[in-house]
């Protein structure tokens, strides 16, 4: 059963947790400034500033922070600072029922996708992949904080993700096909296969993007999720951007994406912008979006705040 978040309003309370690899505090005081100056109110979790070598706290210390931020009856969305290394690393002290109980909007990339996925498939929480703390930059494109406010602040039954105007979806394997939406940051997906936190793709959408990897990697990584039974039985396949990932052996990132995943013959679209490229579409992790490939329309076919 899905449950949705609750819509955000002007002046509503952002919960800051930072739950992976720490963050310099001039950083976070900035951002933390920019999202008050845009009318909405911030509270901080305990372990915020803190840094244990490549981790913000422990694991049991950043898990605490971010179970806070659920149960309280003041926050209306959860925003980490960052992602980095380590977010799996709290998965284990989360109590996905309270969570369940106290549903509130969640946002981030990177290494926070495990956590937004996982939240989905525990709790049937819909959750966003879209804005970090450290996103909220005087110089962040208008796209972004528009699809990041419109998704989470505007009620619409459907809704189609639309790239920037310069930046056309593009379709390499036709079909139309409409499930569960699932996905984000490839690296970190690789990292839970194995474990009772990996990602859940049968009858699903499932959308990828990486960042400063040679091609040779994100291929062993595809591999890697193909060997493990992730692509093959999705019902479609959305590729975004690899942003600074190089070319290797001659081979760059849309040949890959080519010789590797057509061949699959599932319904495939790329050049999707979010993650960590410049432009971020908001992507709503959980809910029930319709792919069709023969017109290059991604569309969220359902609500997915509750009023």
């Amino acid at each position: 059963m899905q449950i949705r978040p609750p819509i955000l309003r002007p002046g509503d309370t952002i919960g800051i947790v930072t739950l992976g690899s720490p963050l310099d505090a001039s950083i976070i005081n900035a951002r933390i400034e920019t999202l008050q100056a845009m009318g909405l109110r911030v509270v901080l979790g305990d372990y915020v500033y803190a840094q244990n070598g490549f981790l913000a706290g422990s694991d049991s210390e950043r898990a605490a922070d971010l179970m806070r931020m659920f149960l309280s009856d003041e926050v209306r969305l959860i925003l980490p600072a960052r992602g980095g290394v380590g977010v799996v690393g709290i998965l284990p002290y989360l109590d996905y029922e309270a969570i369940a109980r106290s549903p509130k909007w969640i946002s981030g990339y990177s290494d926070i996708t495990v956590l937004l996925n996982v939240l989905s498939q525990f709790t049937g929480l819909i959750t966003l992949h879209s804005l970090l703390l450290i996103d909220f930059k005087l110089n962040t494109p208008a796209y972004n904080f528009n699809q990041f406010f419109e998704m989470t602040s505007v009620y619409a039954a459907n809704r189609v993700i639309e790239n920037p105007p310069h930046m056309p979806l593009i379709s390499l394997v036709n079909g139309n096909v409409t499930g569960t939406l699932v996905g984000g940051n490839l690296t970190s997906f690789v990292g839970t296969l194995g474990t009772e936190y990996e990602i859940d793709t049968v009858g699903k959408i499932l959308f990828l993007e990486d960042t400063h990897e040679p091609t040779n990697t994100v291929y062993r990584y595809l591999l890697q999720l193909k060997l493990a039974g992730k692509l093959d039985r999705c019902a479609g396949i959305i590729m975004g951007q690899c942003s600074n990932c190089l070319t290797a052996y001659n081979v760059d990132y849309d040949r890959l994406i080519r010789t590797f995943l057509v061949p699959l013959g599932v319904p495939l679209l790329t050049n999707l912008a979010t993650g960590h490229g410049e432009f971020k579409a908001a992507l709503p992790i959980g809910a029930m979006v319709n792919m069709d490939t023969y017109t290059n329309k991604l569309t969220v076919i359902e609500p997915v705040i509750s009023l």
